[in-house]
């Protein structure tokens, strides 16, 4: 049983043209900005790879994939920013720490 079968994939999204292999990163890839991670993403949505595919390519957990999915939905791009992540996590923590 794949992951996608587990659940961990979103599901009700129509799928849309896959994209080319050539617009992946490089399997070799260590430096992840957020266009790389964003093209991870949209091949794992629109079925050219994997979720096991995907981790297996590129060395990835799947918790960090999953983090990656929920960066782009909660706050598109810019949310794969190495440097904002932290800022994304404080200000969801600061609310709770108030009260």
């Amino acid at each position: 049983m794949g992951l996608a079968e587990k659940g961990f994939l979103k599901a009700g999204r129509a799928p849309s043209m896959a994209p080319p292999m050539l617009d992946l990163p490089a399997p070799e890839t260590k430096r992840w900005v957020p266009r790389r991670k964003a093209q991870v993403v949209a091949a794992v949505r629109s079925g050219a790879l994997s979720l096991d595919e995907a981790c297996g390519r590129y060395s990835l957990t799947v918790e960090e994939f999953l983090s990656w999915q929920r960066a782009i939905d909660k706050y598109g791009l810019p949310g794969l920013r190495a440097t904002h992540a932290q800022e994304y996590r404080t200000a969801s923590v600061e609310p709770a720490k108030r009260q």
